[in-house]
């Protein structure tokens, strides 16, 4: 069986893909995306400078050390061969040095240097030594990379030389003054990030609140030059749009306006036709222009918003007497739950909302509930959610993105009896989205349509 656009439900856009891998783990917004950018960017720039001036350090301490301690070394020796053997002890203390001291007698340990920087080492310190004859050399792991020289004295005895490489020491001030550096380019990024996204985030809050009222708040005109300019860009075009809506209205009411006539002369006309198939032929053209042209005003004012104020009501009453009208009517509607406390809306708007989800469902449908639900949010209150659902056929997957639209309706129900003006669920959106409601239709598994309508049930909606 076709169905009409104003009966059936459609999705929202579709759900964005749940981020994976490395999008996971970014924050989502954009200043802090930017701040962490720049702030590990200035982290690893550091890393590397501080790897860079060490190992420019590293190497001129190599340098040096290879230019003297070998020459230390063999001068040291060579006081210990001129000393008697029985004084030699007492010079071992003063001889010492941080990077290498000397052991007499015994011989030396480990295994031959393997390393190009312990074999250059090695290298050094035993052509200084010459002509000491050099009996070994070995690298041992404790100290690392630490050598042991076992060198021959003129007299026949032996001492082992053991000496070590040592790195140029970093003082520990200098770690201090890179974290605070680190920190204070962290602190500069992100008040300069905020100072480029904070216009950002004021321009998306103005363009949020610019609802179908068309009544949102003007930017500060402030600020550096371009931000003064998308200021003013935002402002005008609000006007704009205002405008260009309100003439749109204008224009609807002035056809609406016009019509009225014209439609009644008609009516009064085919009254006095003979009674026959051309006269109720005549009558269902007039009755659906009339129908035609109210909800088109009708659609065009919910673009500006309901001017209802909102009030405190009992949902539960509204909901049996909408129900009870039906019945009246000779129409099965079922309800389904209770909200059981009072709640801050738009009656009139919500009445409408309603009556157009329902009238739609009963065109296609031949069990239609309104099924009620609260649900409880620590953060944001109770959460009403009212949910229109029949056993109609449905609508193609493929349409869903369109039935929202105005005028729009589902090829093979353009017919007098279900086609509707493709206005109905139009105008439940627009004044779902005036009283900050959401309203998302979809097609059910078991078959048929269900339009769901979410709001709050404590928080009031914003006022015009």
């Amino acid at each position: 069986m076709p169905t009409s656009a104003d009966s059936l439900p459609a999705d929202i856009a579709p759900a964005s893909p749940a981020p994976t891998g490395l999008r996971r783990l970014l924050p989502r917004s954009l200043f802090s995306r930017v701040t962490l950018i720049i702030v590990v960017g200035l982290a690893i720039a550091q890393l590397l400078t501080f790897i860079a001036i060490g190992y420019e350090r590293g190497i001129a301490m190599r340098e040096l050390m290879m230019i003297g301690i070998e020459r230390d070394i063999a001068s040291s020796v060579a006081i210990l061969d001129r000393l008697p053997a029985a004084e030699r002890e007492d010079w071992l203390a003063r001889l010492e040095r941080r990077n290498y001291h000397f052991v007499l007698g015994g011989s030396a340990e480990g295994i031959p240097p393997d390393t190009p920087l312990s074999q250059q080492f090695a290298k050094a310190i035993t052509d200084a030594m010459r002509p000491f004859e050099i009996v070994k050399v070995g690298q041992v792991s404790n100290p690392p990379q630490g050598l042991q020289i076992q060198v021959r004295l003129s007299d026949g005895s032996s001492v082992v030389v053991h000496a070590r490489r040592v790195d140029m020491p970093v003082s520990s001030w200098v770690m201090w003054l890179l974290w605070v550096q680190l920190l204070v380019l962290a602190v500069c990024a992100w008040y300069a990030v905020r100072l480029v996204t904070r216009p950002l985030a004021q321009l998306a809050d103005a363009a949020d609140d610019l609802g179908p009222d068309l009544k949102g708040r003007q930017l500060a005109e402030e600020g550096p030059t371009e931000v003064q300019h998308a200021a003013r860009a935002f402002n005008a075009m609000q006007k704009r749009i205002a405008g260009y809506m309100a003439e749109r209205v204008e224009i609807l009411a002035a056809i609406s306006h016009d019509l009225q006539t014209p439609i009644t002369r008609m009516r009064l006309r085919t009254d006095l036709m003979d009674d026959g198939h051309d006269r109720d032929k005549f009558r269902q053209d007039l009755d659906a222009m009339h129908t035609l042209v109210r909800e088109g005003v009708t659609y065009a004012r919910t673009l500006h918003g309901a001017t209802e104020p909102p009030r405190r009501i009992d949902a539960d009453a509204l909901f049996e007497s909408m129900v009870a009208d039906y019945e009246d009517a000779g129409q099965q509607v079922l309800l389904e739950g209770r909200v059981g406390e009072p709640m801050v809306t738009r009656p009139n708007a919500l009445r409408r909302i309603l009556t157009n989800l329902i009238d739609n469902a009963l065109k296609f449908g031949t069990e239609v509930r309104l099924q009620v639900q609260v649900q409880v949010q620590a953060d944001a209150g109770h959460r009403l959610t009212l949910a229109v659902v029949d056993n109609g056929p449905g609508i193609p997957p493929d349409q869903l993105e369109n039935v929202l639209k105005p005028f729009y309706r589902v090829e093979g129900s353009r017919n007098r009896n279900t086609g509707g003006t493709g206005l109905g669920l139009a105008i439940a959106q627009q004044l779902a989205t005036a009283m900050g409601a959401e309203l998302t239709l979809r097609n059910r598994d078991g078959g048929g349509l269900e339009a769901r309508l979410t709001m709050n049930t404590r928080d009031a909606p914003h006022e015009d």
